[in-house]
């Protein structure tokens, strides 16, 4: 199975890629997708379907994870990310047609076994079970390979949104 894991954004959003062969996550691919501030909203999300849609039609996931949106106290920029996290969503469902949603504590969870661990110990672990020489960079995309870890670790059956 490969999973795609999400960790959305509207400036920059993580993606990875890893495959499930009975227990054991192999990596694929990892990395971000960077719209520029100079351009409008509209635009930036017109840019980010357009990246998502290659990704997907480029690794074929057989299912795609997105972290949830934790709001803080800058409503201005927690709507621009939730306006970018529908266009994922979107995109998630028409060209792959299977999507998962996990909260940042259910990720933390799965991946060190505290949902209230620290980013540290999250990249920490991502590099552990993945079996990488360094955590990945930028931390978007160690976030985003955090989600498709959660995905590979919990029942899917329970996390199913729409297929």
């Amino acid at each position: 199975m490969i999973i795609l894991g999400i960790d959305p954004g509207y400036a920059i959003v993580g993606y990875g890629i890893i495959k499930k062969v009975n227990n054991d996550l192999l990596p694929i691919a990892c990395g971000v997708i960077q719209t520029p501030a100079s351009e409008s909203i509209p635009v930036r999300l017109a840019m980010l379907d357009e990246q998502m849609s290659a990704l997907m039609r480029k690794f074929k996931p057989d299912a795609v994870a997105v972290e949830e949106l934790f709001f803080n106290t800058n409503v201005t920029t927690g709507i621009k990310v939730a306006q970018a996290r529908g266009v994922i969503l979107l995109n998630a469902i028409k060209e792959c047609g299977t999507l998962y949603e996990y909260t940042p504590l259910q990720v933390k969870n799965a991946v060190t076994g505290s949902g209230r661990a620290e980013k540290h110990q999250v990249q920490y672990m991502v590099k552990a079970m993945l079996g990488l020489k360094e955590v990945p960079k930028p931390d978007d995309a160690a976030d985003a390979l955090a989600v498709a870890i959660c995905h590979a670790q919990t029942n899917v059956y329970t996390q199913r949104v729409l297929s």
